[in-house]
């Protein structure tokens, strides 16, 4: 009667194995890496993008320091919403009517949306009133009326050429936005997103609600 003998593998061979397989549990670990780092890159080439505030423009919303979460999903939004913008260039008016190009901040700036294409907005600047189509805004996120800068960079009231956005900053007294010659009328291509949330600091950590600049 035979009996089964174990046939075992010599020791050079065992090793071979081992490498083999460490190399592919490697190979496995680089895929998944190269994977991950493709989707974070499409994410945040498309989807959303981290934003610094710089400057109290937008105080007491934002402040200096805060990082945001900007979606980049659409290129349709509302008035009140919170807009980064590349302000490279500004679009002020002349007295004719006619969109003029200066140089802006060079950099991006966050701002909020209060009229679109279409819109007829105006300032009392002795009350210090924001109007669109007529009506006053409610604002409660402003820490100060709507005051009129040493060189307005827009004809009022004015309605808002197509392709572009009337903004301002909530600090309205300490905002350089469309009543600047820096900023003057945003073109919409120049609109980078729409703020989501307030990643840091941690003790804000939430989401930006749209504060909805509503008729009163």
């Amino acid at each position: 009667m035979q009996t089964e003998q174990t046939i075992e593998k010599p020791e050079e061979e065992n090793e071979q194995y081992t490498v083999k397989a460490f190399a592919g549990d490697v190979l496995d670990i680089l895929e998944c890496v190269a994977a991950a780092i493709f989707v974070v890159i499409i994410v945040f080439t498309f989807v959303v993008c981290v934003a610094r505030v710089k400057g109290s423009s937008m105080v007491p919303t934002l402040e200096e320091g805060d990082r945001l979460a900007v979606s980049r999903l659409s290129d349709q939004y509302e008035n009140g919403d919170i807009l980064i913008i590349n302000n490279w260039e500004g679009h002020p008016m002349d007295a004719e009517g006619n969109i003029l190009t200066t140089t802006g901040f060079e950099e991006r700036i966050v701002k909020r949306l209060i009229a679109q294409e279409g819109q007829t907005v105006d300032i009392d600047f002795s009350a210090g009133i924001v109007y669109v189509d007529g009506k006053a805004l409610d604002e409660p996120f402003t820490n100060t009326p709507t005051t009129d800068p040493v060189n307005n960079a827009l004809p009022l009231p004015l309605t808002v050429p197509e392709g572009y956005v009337f903004v301002l900053g909530d600090n309205r007294n300490g905002s350089s936005d469309s009543r600047s010659t820096l900023v003057g009328l945003v073109d919409r291509k120049d609109i980078l997103g729409k703020v989501l949330i307030r990643i840091l600091p941690f003790s804000k950590f939430g989401r930006i609600e749209s504060a909805g600049a509503q008729n009163g």
